[in-house]
């Protein structure tokens, strides 16, 4: 006997919860949270697309972040569940980092952000913190 699901090629979706002003802006923050910092998106760029890349590869994509801060925003990233820290035992050591699945699902959402803001026109037009 055929289960369902193989029947109709997808698990249904779970409904989501009713969102209050609140609770969106709670949800808004955490997601905040987990992205703030200068070089989470720069590393989340470098990593789309399925790649796998050795922590020397990151160094030499993003010359201008110093090696104490990659490690840090990538083990922050790992403890929120985007990026997913593989290591080789071998001799040197190999460490190489991915997206997870969860992680690798951001890609549509910030594309869309991009879209938005330049449906704005140019970027240089858009203030930055200080401008009135």
């Amino acid at each position: 006997m055929t289960r369902t699901d193989e029947k109709v090629r997808y698990l249904p979706e779970s409904q989501g919860e009713d969102l209050t002003p609140v609770s969106a802006a709670s949800g808004v923050e955490n997601v905040l949270r987990m992205l703030e910092g200068r070089w989470k998106l720069v590393i989340l760029f470098h990593l789309f697309g399925g790649k796998v890349l050795r922590f020397s590869d990151l160094e030499r994509a993003i010359p201008a972040i110093s090696q104490k801060m990659l490690i840090q925003q990538l083990r922050q990233m790992e403890a929120d569940g985007i990026v997913r820290r593989i290591v080789h035992h071998q001799v040197p050591p190999k460490v190489e980092y991915r997206l997870t699945d969860w992680g690798q699902s951001l890609c549509p959402a910030l594309d869309a952000l991009l879209k938005w803001a330049a449906s704005r026109g140019a970027f240089e037009d858009v203030p930055t913190s200080g401008d009135g």
